[in-house]
């Protein structure tokens, strides 16, 4: 039997071009995920970024991260099974700012989570404005069921790339899977190419 779901099916409305094919618009903010919430304690939570060598390039405990420069942002999220949210309403730290000044030659990046899972991406698609780690959503802070305390934001991909309860980048100078693309999900995840899985 697959673990793999082929995605729900539902009506499309109105979307200003903002649809990406095979998607339909969701009102509400489904909870999908692979493994129970885990409890994370903010008073030990660390997020940690690991160049290739293995050595840790920055560290930040819940307070310290807190304290960087953040932003709010309204972004679209679009999830594998093939529902998008429009206009979610976020605050981060943008993953410049985590990676500002860090020496590296790699081209890819693991993102690793509480519970033990990972996503991989390349290490591009976290710079440019185009990634963060955020805290809260519509004002308030991350419930644990969406990631809290703290997730990672990738929106120009399918959501399962923006992992929830992470922990830290591993920089990698050659690519490989994670959790979800071990089981056959897309290495990238464009929502607009439709790259739900291998193949595609």
């Amino acid at each position: 039997m697959s673990v793999i779901s082929r995605g729900f099916s539902g009506r499309r409305r109105s979307d200003d071009g903002r649809l990406p094919p095979g998607q339909y618009l969701e009102r509400g903010f489904p909870i999908l995920q692979a493994t129970p919430t885990p409890a994370v304690d903010t008073r030990t939570w660390q997020f940690t970024i690991t160049t290739e060598d293995g050595a840790t390039a920055r560290r930040w405990d819940w307070n310290e991260f807190k304290a960087l420069p953040s932003e709010r942002l309204t972004k679209d999220i679009h999830c594998v099974t093939k529902w998008t949210k429009l206009d979610t309403d976020w605050r981060g730290v943008s993953c410049d700012v985590l990676l500002d000044g860090v020496d590296t030659s790699a081209g890819y990046v693991m993102a690793r989570s509480y519970g033990g899972y990972t996503t991989n991406l390349p290490l591009a698609d976290l710079r440019g404005g185009r990634a963060w780690v955020a805290y809260e959503y519509d004002g308030a802070p991350l419930l644990p069921d969406h990631g809290g305390p703290a997730r990672l934001l990738v929106p120009h991909l399918y959501f399962w790339k923006s992992a929830k309860w992470v922990t830290g980048f591993d920089l990698m100078t050659g690519d490989k899977h994670g959790f979800w693309e071990e089981l056959g999900y897309h290495d990238y995840g464009d929502p607009w190419r439709e790259q739900r899985y291998q193949g595609d």
